[in-house]
């Protein structure tokens, strides 16, 4: 059976209990992050805690142990779930108290994390997938990794119904990010994505591609692009912590490009991949 951490206690998967009254689950009240496994590794896990704090901070939540402390759960909880490629889910709310929209006076947090076993999706790195615009209706704070996804779970159900594995969101005609990604086009020798305000996320591995387009003499320019502009790229793709870079060939049945995966995308992934050391290409 699965371990899960509960606080600072491992539990089993059947122990767990979460007061009816938790804010997490009456309003959202709280925030997470996602960690790949490779190897048995917490991938860039630094950059995952330091992202979790920094987001815990801006809600007003004080997690309630050190980083090298959390740290050292995440990895006690890969290794009692005896993860070897897969991801951690880690989340913190507010707490319990009677149910009232302002901070109550006082309050424990709670924090759960669990792990699963994830592959890599091999198949759509290679060949790419579909996906389709859908307009931005979410609220102004997207730099926060909040669990107030709703407006990311219609896009994404949205694009699904629709045959596509990815929403292409947008304000206006100004492209976002996806409904679990960040979105990058690429034109000749130059990546646009945009760059990271209150509107987007800033992913671990969005930060990683900017490193590697520096290393690849790849040019970025981080300014939103339109949905013509994204239409009329050379290549096009998206990132996240468990889709690493998945090349999007088709956006709203207009292929992008020839409608394969592009050189450059494929140059990063190969970089990227190499950052893994796992002995398997794609």
């Amino acid at each position: 059976m699965e371990w899960i951490l509960h606080n600072e206690e491992f539990i089993q998967e059947d122990e767990l209990k979460i007061s009816k009254e938790d804010r997490g689950y009456q309003f959202g009240d709280g925030i997470y992050e996602v960690i790949r496994v490779y190897g048995g590794n917490l991938y860039t896990a630094k950059e995952h805690i330091d992202r979790f704090y920094e987001s815990a901070e801006k809600v007003k939540i004080l997690v309630p142990y050190t980083k090298d402390v959390f740290h050292k759960l995440m990895y006690d909880l890969v290794e009692k779930n005896e993860i070897t490629n897969g991801q951690v889910y880690v989340q913190i709310t507010r707490g319990s108290f009677v149910r009232q929209h302002q901070f109550p006076d006082s309050s424990s947090p709670v924090v759960v994390a669990y792990t699963k076993t994830v592959e890599r999706p091999v198949e759509l790195m290679q060949n790419g997938a579909r996906a389709k615009f859908i307009e931005d209706m979410r609220w102004l704070r997207c730099d926060i990794k909040s669990l107030n996804l709703l407006g990311n779970v219609m896009a994404k159900q949205e694009a699904y119904d629709y045959g596509c594995f990815e929403a292409v969101l947008h304000r206006g005609e100004l492209i976002t990010e996806g409904s679990s990604s960040n979105m990058y086009g690429i034109k000749n020798n130059t990546l646009y994505t945009h760059p990271a305000t209150n509107l987007i996320l800033d992913g671990i591995t969005r930060r990683t591609i900017l490193a590697l387009c520096e290393e690849l003499a790849i040019e970025v320019q981080q300014t939103p692009m339109t949905k013509d502009q994204a239409l009329q790229m050379d290549e096009f793709f998206m990132s996240s912590t468990t889709a690493e870079i998945i090349p999007l060939v088709e956006i709203d049945g207009f292929k992008i490009g020839n409608g394969t995966r592009g050189v450059k995308t494929e140059k990063l992934q190969k970089a990227f991949e190499a950052k893994l050391n796992l002995g398997v290409k794609i």
